[in-house]
């Protein structure tokens, strides 16, 4: 990482003669010959074990009392990392794409990703890798030959993507849409926008790509891509089976179809805005949908697993109210002649009309009949005892996922093909039902 070590040798910082960095690296575990450790919160309490590992140079901001000239300390490790992130970025020359959203962030990252590897040699942020620490940490973890980088944006406040993008100072950007994510901290969906929407203030219009089916980013000036007919970009003739979606993509009176190996009207709009920034990068047609047919998705979104004789369907990473009515309607059009149960948990960080959205999503579902429905969580609990006693009979509350684990297995004796959808915020981890 020559063009690391330069940046920090030309800053004059009190750092180690001849400084060689091989990786950088924030769990002190990680750290081989050479690695650049930041010390971040409990970090600090690793410094030592980090230069017995054979950390170059650790970057810390709580006084240790060690004195070794591969300690360098600083006011704050997060704002320095921040700082030498920006700097790398300029100085590597490389293609930034920034995504934020409410919903469909990292499905639109994982296919854009998939994509633009087959012309260039391609990076994206990994995980939870999307915030004040992961973002940073993703750019200082690229290397000197890499051409572009595609980095999810999160946030839960607004001046969040403003200060992520000042980092990463992206050339392209895409919102997929805005929900009612994070309204626990931001209160209403104007707020939402007003955050996702700094991502605009960084890139041109013509470089900036929009949900335009989403009445709030259909303001903005940007190429957009969805099902309504004012897009620049319009979805035509979306079709699905149980293993696939193929649609059409009209673009200046021009028609390509694509088949990709995902399910959902919504991740249509994932690829449309997927397919839009690929073209921005010149990636021709025949080599995007090739691509399209191997794309990798990151797990627990809508990921098939067969286990016991049961197909669950794990899309437990996250939930909102948008995010639930969008993969229950896909899993709703799914395996006809299998029999369905959707395993629910809570909704998280939806603010003080929680219980309302709870109730609303459970109403909707349960009134459309189309498979039967298990709840689990404290909101879900609330949500339902709200419920009239004819929509209570079609719904099931367990107090433990060991006993939705259980009722499942005991379906399983009664049907011979059994689809078991599971959603949930994070926090809940649904994913544990499936074991």
């Amino acid at each position: 990482m020559r063009i690391l070590e330069e940046i920090l040798k030309n800053r004059k910082l009190p750092i180690p003669d001849g400084l060689t960095i091989r990786n950088v690296v924030m769990d002190s575990r990680k750290i081989e010959e050479n690695s650049v450790f930041f010390a971040i919160n409990n970090g600090n309490d690793y410094v030592k074990d980090a230069l017995n590992r054979g950390a170059s140079l650790v970057i810390g901001d709580r006084q240790t009392g060690m004195e070794d000239p591969r300690i360098l300390y600083v006011e704050d490790t997060v704002d320095f990392m921040q700082d030498l992130a920006r700097e790398y970025r300029k100085a590597l020359g490389l293609k930034v794409v920034a995504i934020t959203g409410s919903n469909g962030k990292t499905t639109t990252k994982d296919i854009l990703y998939s994509i633009l590897s087959t012309k260039y040699k391609v990076k994206k942020s990994e995980g939870n890798h999307n915030n004040a620490i992961g973002l940073p940490f993703t750019l200082l973890c690229l290397e000197e030959d890499d051409g572009i980088v595609v980095l999810e944006m999160g946030m839960s406040a607004i001046g969040e993507i403003d200060r992520l993008c000042g980092v990463a100072l992206p050339d392209c950007g895409i919102i997929t849409n805005i929900g009612d994510s994070h309204l626990e901290f931001l209160k209403t969906r104007d707020n939402v926008f007003r955050a996702k929407k700094e991502l605009a203030q960084y890139v041109t219009p013509e470089n900036l790509i929009l949900c335009g089916d989403d009445p709030y980013l259909a303001t903005l000036d940007g190429e957009k891509a969805g099902f309504a007919e004012s897009n620049d970009i319009r979805i035509e003739d979306y079709r699905e089976e149980n293993d696939f979606i193929d649609f059409d993509l009209v673009q200046k009176g021009k028609i390509h179809a694509y088949r990709m190996p995902l399910n959902g009207r919504h991740n249509c709009v994932n690829g449309a805005l997927a397919i839009a920034a690929a073209l921005k990068f010149k990636v021709p047609q025949k080599q995007i949908e090739k691509a399209l047919l191997h794309i990798k998705i990151t797990p627990m979104r809508f990921e098939k697993i067969e286990k016991n004789g049961i197909l669950y369907i794990n899309d437990a990473y996250n939930a909102s109210p948008l995010s639930m009515r969008c993969s229950l309607d896909a899993f709703g059009g799914l395996y006809p002649d299998y029999e369905k149960i959707a395993v629910l948990g809570d909704m998280l960080e939806l603010g003080g009309s929680e219980v309302d959205f709870h109730k609303d999503l459970l109403r909707e579902e349960a009134e459309k009949n189309l498979f039967k429905l298990y709840i689990f969580g404290p909101r879900m609990r609330r949500a339902f005892d709200m419920l009239g006693e004819s929509l209570r009979e079609k719904i099931r509350y367990f107090s433990s996922k060991e006993d939705i684990r259980k009722a499942v297995e005991k379906e399983k004796t009664n049907f011979p093909k059994l689809a078991v959808f599971v959603k949930g915020s994070r926090g809940m981890k649904m994913e544990e039902i499936i074991g």
